[in-house]
């Protein structure tokens, strides 16, 4: 028996970074997709080049890719044909709460109010301790929404290398019309309904990478490093059931999975900063070299959330003491060493 022809979709990629741009390049091998850059020379240039020169040099964007520095007529460009329409956040987590008041007064005046919007940000507001799913609930109340996660190098993925992905979210038909917009070729996307599991998957494997970064750069070895992926996984998962997530979603993509990818991958830019706090360098030196990673961002913020519920998170913690406090990384690891013995699926760190 045949299956039923999904509707059209329509895309719209709001931010022209490394991410927003993979993914905008993916869609648009399938569905009409628009990228939006919030810079004009930005966009005049990718539109030119079909390259994202600032951000991924040397690969090329498909022809099908239509630029834009015009958020109105991106958004607008949902409406045409009768399509359906799906909405995709390339911004980090810093910039989302922004992004979502420029959505809470365009889409309704455009009559877009009900149209899917999935966000692909990890980590936790610096400020806040928020997930991203609570700062779009704050902005956007009655947004259908949802995330994209898994392991992924956005460098990888504009390539057209294989990848597997996961939307998390409580709505069926943002599930089905994220699948519909990414899934074919080498790109597989699953599906869940664990929100707070893929998210909190996504905010900790940062920081579970800058510890075995440090750790690598230290030359502690290649023990060292299974033994801080293992129990950080544990971290993840005790915080994420702690807030609610299903303890299934941490051995798979956006748990074990991203959490090995940016631990280990040569493109990890978390992995990088601590493999260079490893050997010596001083955070605001790497900063000013131009190099972010969201683990920094969001260490702090998700340790005093955990803290405020009552959970351990011993690596975490570690983190921030080597980033913020100036303790030395050996000491560091000491202390973790220097922990009491215990059950290893017990409830402490």
């Amino acid at each position: 028996m045949n299956q039923p022809t999904p509707p059209g979709l329509r895309v719209a990629v709001l931010g022209a970074g490394s991410w927003g741009t993979a993914l905008a390049a993916a869609a648009s091998r399938r569905q009409p997709t628009v990228l939006w850059a919030r810079d004009p020379a930005q966009a005049a240039d990718m539109a030119a080049r079909h390259e994202n020169a600032r951000y991924l040099p040397g690969i090329a964007l498909p022809q099908t890719l239509t630029l834009s520095s015009d958020l109105d007529a991106t958004l607008r460009s949902l409406k045409q044909d009768g399509a359906a329409g799906l909405i995709i956040l390339g911004v980090p987590v810093a910039g989302l709460a922004a992004t979502c008041a420029e959505l809470a007064h365009r889409l309704p005046a455009l009559g877009l109010q009900d149209t899917p919007i999935v966000w692909t940000c990890k980590g936790f507001e610096a400020d806040t301790a928020r997930l991203p799913h609570e700062i779009v609930r704050e902005a956007l109340p009655g947004a259908i929404g949802g995330a994209l996660s898994g392991p992924s190098f956005a460098r990888e993925v504009a390539q057209g290398l294989p990848v597997a992905l996961t939307v998390a979210s409580g709505n069926a038909a943002l599930r089905a019309a994220t699948t519909q917009a990414l899934h074919g070729a080498a790109l597989r996307v699953y599906a869940s309904a664990d929100l707070v599991g893929v998210e909190v998957g996504g905010a900790l494997k940062n920081v579970i990478a800058v510890a075995c970064g440090i750790g690598d750069g230290l030359a502690l070895g290649t023990n060292a490093r299974a033994a801080l992926i293992t129990r950080g996984l544990a971290e993840m998962t005790r915080f994420g059931v702690a807030l609610g997530a299903q303890a299934e979603t941490f051995a798979g993509l956006t748990g074990l999975g991203d959490l090995v990818l940016t631990a280990t991958g040569e493109l990890s830019r978390n992995r990088r900063v601590g493999l260079e706090i490893g050997a010596g360098r001083k955070l605001a030196d790497i900063l000013a070299s131009g190099v972010t990673a969201e683990g920094v961002r969001c260490a702090r913020a998700a340790l005093e959330r955990a803290r405020a519920i009552g959970v351990e998170l011993p690596i975490t913690e570690a983190v921030c003491a080597v980033l913020f406090e100036g303790v030395a990384p050996m000491t560091a690891v000491s202390a973790l060493l220097a922990r009491n013995a215990r059950d290893e699926h017990g409830d402490g760190g």
